[in-house]
């Protein structure tokens, strides 16, 4: 927001949220009814292609904040490391307003200016009064416009909007005041105007134009350089007419410097050249990739958790999860896009975080749940997980997460340096610490594992009984306790306990028997379905990051909350800071107090449940 917003700094649709696109229903409905119902003759193709057009203008976007968050995060060419936070994507999350009003200005053209219906595919002659106009007036009003927007009073109520973006990404160069990008679009109309106005417009000029527009704003605020040298070394006049993320990127950081739109002649006609935009354009091409301290080795869930990954959907990825409309319209894309991914067969980096003097990364497999079911894909995925520890080890990493048992990694490189780390034992911490006091009994319900096992030992030396109904699981348990801690496990079949532990595999029918006002606390890494409005669901194990862990806009496995994170990402973290030499894997569990104090000293607190307990 501008430190003092002006006059229409909101669009006039904001209070429609996501359903603002109902203004152009009127409009594409007429469009498809007009293709239908006139002849070959009649039909206007500009006017049916609007909305086709603007579909794809979303996804070129889209691409770009793929491809600019990846980039940013593997850190190869990166121009500005300063962190994005969850403000700056609330900030952006109407980036698509410029879509929608040129949607209303081609309808509005269409309707009204004789030379903007039934365009031909081509015209030389547009597209050159195109060029010339944009390099000549558009070019030299824009860079004073720009330069006037720099000055107190419009900088404080339209402009500093924008600018309190010093990291941007793809979609920031859309993202101003709606006064301001009203400015913008009458001087990108002049040339769209004069070819209208001239019977010289064609299909190709015009939509041509937008998608060059785009492509160019996008180019400069995806904060990694993409432009070689040698284009410049081939052709040196085109550093007058092609800017490159680097010489934007110089004006967001230094703020008096750089004000050209796409073509820098004005810049350096004037004087405002910024004196390191070349050394700054080099130093970038020529950085590598980031080498990382810790690695999270993570993997997608469901079919649409591609869109909640941070290479996905902002506006779904900055929250946790929601049901979307318009996500569940888009499974046959879904579906190619799972498959794309599935045929990568590697491992990508999603997300890179600063804490202290540690370099993070997410590194994500290419893989889903119901892969891991599939017998015949378990060799391919044991194998997609051996090649990221190896990489790992390669860049020199101290510790490795991984959400599932990584010890036959271990025992096949047994003079691995990168640690591997599963969190078990920060999650039963965390488990333990969030049981409210004063409890004597609890319920563990759920597929066995070391988590569960490790917490019911806990529990069970600190005098707390633990539970279960099933007399398998509850052998399975005392065969591997200690005397002392056999003596609180107990068979029952009553489901009246008030604080139940949950992992994996528990029935529906089972919360059906639980009390009203039941705590359900998940110790597995997926939470359980909630199905009753009665009872109580903790998140899955997880803590809240410490505010000078930096770069944090998305949220964690689809249903975390803001700035919180795992239990096996922040184990990972907690093992590099503590400088730990074992490897957590197979069934090594560490001394729960030792790793919770060892969290809690760095920062990482409990989350906090006593609003939704009361």
């Amino acid at each position: 927001m501008s430190s003092k917003p002006g006059l229409l700094t909101d669009s006039p649709w904001k209070k429609l949220g996501n359903f603002k696109y109902v203004i152009l229903a009127p409009w594409m409905v007429h469009s498809v009814y007009s293709w239908v119902a006139k002849g070959e003759e009649e039909r206007d193709i500009f006017n049916f292609l609007i909305a086709p057009f603007l579909v794809l203008r979303m996804l070129h976007s889209q691409l770009w904040i793929t491809i600019s968050r990846h980039r940013s995060a593997k850190g190869n060419n990166r121009i500005v490391d300063k962190s994005i936070e969850f403000e700056q994507v609330d900030k952006e999350s109407h980036w698509d307003d410029n879509i929608l009003l040129n949607g209303i200005v081609f309808y509005i053209f269409n309707m009204t200016v004789a030379g903007a219906s039934n365009l031909p595919l081509w015209r030389t002659d547009g597209i050159i009064i195109t060029i010339l106009l944009h390099s000549g007036p558009v070019e030299f009003l824009y860079y004073w416009l720009h330069k006037a927007l720099h000055y107190n009073y419009l900088y404080s109520r339209y402009h500093s909007h924008h600018h309190s973006s010093i990291a941007t990404e793809p979609i920031s160069s859309v993202v101003h005041p709606f006064l301001e990008l009203g400015a913008y679009f009458v001087l990108f109309a002049i040339p769209m105007v004069t070819t209208f106005l001239t019977n010289t417009a064609s299909l190709v000029g015009i939509f041509g134009y937008v998608t060059y527009i785009d492509f160019m704003n996008m180019m400069g605020h995806c904060n990694f350089e993409m432009v070689p040298n040698k284009l410049f070394s081939i052709f040196p006049p085109l550093k007058f007419l092609m800017y490159t993320p680097t010489f934007h990127s110089l004006h967001h950081t230094q703020f008096r410097t750089n004000y050209s739109l796409f073509m820098p002649f004005y810049d350096y006609v004037y004087g405002t050249t910024d004196e390191s935009t070349d050394t700054l354009h080099e130093a970038s091409l020529k950085r590598l990739e980031d080498l990382p301290d810790v690695v999270h080795l993570t993997h997608l869930t469901t079919l649409d958790s591609m869109y909640h990954q941070r290479l996905g959907f902002l506006s779904v990825s900055s929250k946790p999860h929601m049901s979307k409309w318009y996500i569940l319209l888009m499974w046959p894309f879904t579906r190619f896009i799972m498959a794309m991914i599935s045929k990568c067969g590697h491992t990508f980096v999603s997300e890179r975080n600063v804490f202290q003097n540690l370099e993070l990364q997410s590194w994500t497999l290419p893989i889903y749940n119901r892969q891991y079911l599939l017998g015949w894909q378990r060799k391919d995925i044991n194998h997609l997980i051996e090649e990221a520890i190896l990489d790992a080890e390669a860049r020199g990493t101290k510790g490795e997460e991984l959400n599932r048992n990584g010890e036959v990694y271990i025992k096949r490189y047994p003079k691995l340096k990168v640690k591997v780390v599963d969190g078990s034992s920060l999650a039963a911490a965390i488990v333990i610490n969030t049981i409210p006091k004063g409890t004597k009994q609890v319920l563990l319900r759920g597929k066995i594992s070391k988590t569960s096992c490790a917490i019911a030992f806990a529990l069970c030396q600190r005098g707390i009984q633990v539970a279960t109904p099933n007399e398998k699981e509850y052998k399975k348990i005392k065969l591997i306790s200690t005397k002392s801690e056999s003596n609180s496990l107990i068979i029952s079949r009553s489901y009246d306990q008030k604080v139940w532990l949950v992992g994996e595999g528990l029935e529906e029918e089972e919360q059906d028997k639980a009390a009203k006002g039941t705590i359900f606390i998940p110790f597995s890494t997926f939470p359980p379905k909630k199905i009753r409005n009665d009872c109580f669901y903790h998140y899955t194990p997880a803590m809240l990051t410490p505010l000078n862990l930096k770069n944090m806009h998305t949220c964690e496995q689809n249903w975390l909350p803001r700035r919180v994170m795992s239990a096996s990402r922040v184990a990972g973290i907690v093992h590099a800071l503590e400088g730990w030499e074992e490897h957590e894997c197979g069934d090594t569990i560490f001394n729960l107090d030792k790793v919770w104090q060892a969290t809690l000293k760095h920062g990482f607190q409990p989350l906090d449940y006593g609003r939704q307990m009361v």
